[in-house]
């Protein structure tokens, strides 16, 4: 009787064992080197973000607002989409070497900071079709501004870092603004 018991016990085991073999997985663990990545690198990007809000061919047009934002102090509530040029140098007719498109909302009401939440999609050189995701908050009257790098796409894939926002110019009658961006960057 005690030997058909663990007969019964030993079978029971091996057929548990079969059904967890043949469960699919929710997770694995990967070699980077299987999905061919190789040392990780550091690199700086130096662009200016222009931000044009009036004029025939605004870049950046707010979406949304919230019943209070146009008696708020600091727009609390305004959300912008944008699609702002990226350049080589401060001038609007620098050359374009990528894109930012996403959203920035006012999300303080005791002072001006921004969400920002986008990408930066570049177009030119070795990172044409790669971007950068940001997000993070914008401090926009401190004289330089950060926020983190989240991911990326392309050469940034599983990117990480930080942007360093200057502002170069700011127009207050209609809002357009040109801000120098220093992005330090880690990826493969």
């Amino acid at each position: 009787m005690a030997q058909t018991h663990t007969y019964a016990i030993f079978t029971l085991f091996i057929l548990s064992s079969l059904l967890q073999a043949q469960t699919h997985q929710f997770s694995r663990k990967l070699s980077p080197k299987s999905l061919g990545f190789k040392k990780e690198k550091l690199s700086h990007l130096h662009f200016y973000f222009h931000d044009i809000v009036g004029g025939d061919h605004p870049t950046a047009v707010r979406v949304a607002q919230a019943n209070m934002t146009n008696t708020s102090r600091t727009g609390f509530g305004a959300m912008v989409m944008i699609d702002d040029p990226l350049t080589v140098g401060p001038e609007r007719n620098s050359k374009i070497v990528g894109r930012a498109q996403g959203i920035y909302a006012s999300a303080c009401l005791s002072d001006t900071r921004l969400l920002m939440a986008l990408n930066y999609v570049f177009l030119e050189g070795k990172y044409n079709g790669s971007t950068l995701s940001i997000l993070g908050a914008n401090h926009v009257f401190s004289p330089v501004r950060e926020m983190p790098i989240v991911g990326g796409s392309g050469l940034f894939r599983f990117a990480r870092g930080y942007a360093l926002a200057k502002t170069h110019m700011l127009n207050f009658s209609n809002g357009d603004a040109v801000v120098e961006y220093n992005v330090y960057v880690l990826h493969y």
